[in-house]
């Protein structure tokens, strides 16, 4: 699929080759209780990186220091301790947001404005202007399925159709990084698939994306990587690719001879058939052989591919907060 990409309206520090997208080392941040309250410590020392042009899933539970850590990325946050910068620039100066599009988890907008104020709106903040605004802002919503609603004011769109606001937003001024925290939220299915499309386009044209979901599908269909955070802390980094192949699985089902028994431990029976599942292909092409020498018929072999949901619930379910 192809996409045209223009430079940034902006100015843009131009990348090296070793320039991370995103650098965090060490980040803490604390949220106080009141005034005499005891402190909330959202996130501790935290570290991660985001290379140019790869695609980053940011996953954990609700409360374990996603939208603070994204909070931090983009200076809305002062962190306690740690430093933050992105496309090689530290967050505390404003000029780190140049070339990146952001998404927040709740987006509020004014809502006496109609979808194409709104866009021309952000798009002065990115330095776009005039007619090139206004063919951006109106390219933008027709690519997010608001085609025909730009006149429509805010206050009548459903949280599917803001968030598909808040998507063109994003994308408007051609970021060279997407942090997006929950960007599928409120969508349909349509809606969700829209996003995916938008998001493999953006990656295809090589800018860098850092999402958090909890639409795990789509961590699985979009990610070169992923990190899972707990308790405020990273508790896990993985290749999906590789981790997705790590959590495959193989089946071997048979039907069973009259007064055979089940010919592996492990296996189970049901309704005249046994059945197991191996962690490699060579394990369950092995019992087959062995089912094939004991005279077995019906015998099918079958993949499955690795669940990340389950992988993703185990792993925060070991852990200690």
């Amino acid at each position: 699929m192809h996409v045209e990409v223009r430079e940034p309206a902006a100015p843009a520090r131009k990348l090296s080759r070793v320039t991370p997208a995103i650098e965090v080392r060490g980040l803490h941040v604390t949220y106080r209780r009141g005034w005499r309250g005891r402190p909330l410590h959202a996130v501790r020392g935290l570290d991660l990186q985001v290379e140019p042009g790869e695609v980053v899933g940011f996953i954990g539970r609700n409360g374990a220091g996603k939208s603070s850590t994204i909070n931090s990325l983009m200076g809305f946050l002062e962190p306690s301790a740690g430093e933050v910068s992105l496309l090689g620039i530290p967050s505390a100066d404003p000029a780190s947001r140049r070339g990146v599009g952001y998404l927040p988890e709740v987006a509020l907008y004014y809502p006496w404005l109609t979808a194409m104020e709104t866009l021309q709106l952000y798009g002065e903040l990115e330095g776009l202007r005039g007619g090139e605004l206004r063919r951006r802002a109106g390219e933008m919503l027709e690519r997010v399925g608001l085609a025909g609603r730009e006149g429509e004011r805010l206050q009548r769109f459903s949280k599917g159709m803001l968030q598909r606001v808040g998507i063109a937003q994003a994308l408007l001024g051609n970021p060279r990084l997407l942090i997006l925290d929950e960007v599928t939220s409120g969508l349909d299915p349509v809606g969700r698939r829209d996003a995916r499309d938008l998001l493999l386009e953006q990656r295809e044209a090589g800018v860098s994306i850092f999402f958090s979901s909890h639409e795990l599908t789509e961590v699985a269909q979009l990610c070169d990587r992923i990190i899972v955070v707990h308790g405020g802390r990273v508790i896990a980094e993985e290749e999906l690719g590789d981790l997705m192949r790590r959590l495959e699985r193989f089946t071997l089902s048979a039907a069973l001879p009259p007064g055979n028994d089940p010919p592996r431990a492990g296996g189970r029976v049901l309704r005249g058939r046994w059945s197991a599942e191996f962690t490699s292909v060579y394990d369950r092409d092995l019992a087959a052989a062995e089912l094939e020498k004991a005279g077995y018929l019906g015998i099918d072999r079958g993949r499955q591919e690795g669940d990340l949901e389950a992988y993703f619930v185990e792993l925060v379910q070991g852990q200690v907060s």
